[in-house]
């Protein structure tokens, strides 16, 4: 079943929004990414989940690895809108 996600109801939630900031310099793997906070990694990975399906991170395999880097055009659309 394919979820249909808010972006607005996304960015709502503050770990979300420093998972944005943390990645908005620089492409991190999800381990990466948890390693920043005090939860468990499958919360984090879920987070990562519904910022991916609202297209504000995009995810790009290197090897093994997955990194997690910001949409910008995305973030623009959002940007634009609020303004």
């Amino acid at each position: 079943m394919n979820l249909r996600r808010d972006v607005f109801q996304a960015i709502a939630d503050p770990t979300r929004r420093a998972i944005l900031l943390l990645v908005a310099s620089q492409s991190l793997t999800a381990g990466a990414i948890a390693s920043n906070f005090d939860t468990a990694r499958p919360t984090v990975s879920k987070h990562l989940q519904i910022l991916t399906e609202c297209e504000l991170l995009e995810q790009e395999q290197n090897g093994r690895e997955i990194y997690y880097h910001i949409n910008a055009k995305k973030m623009k659309e959002v940007a634009d809108f609020i303004e």
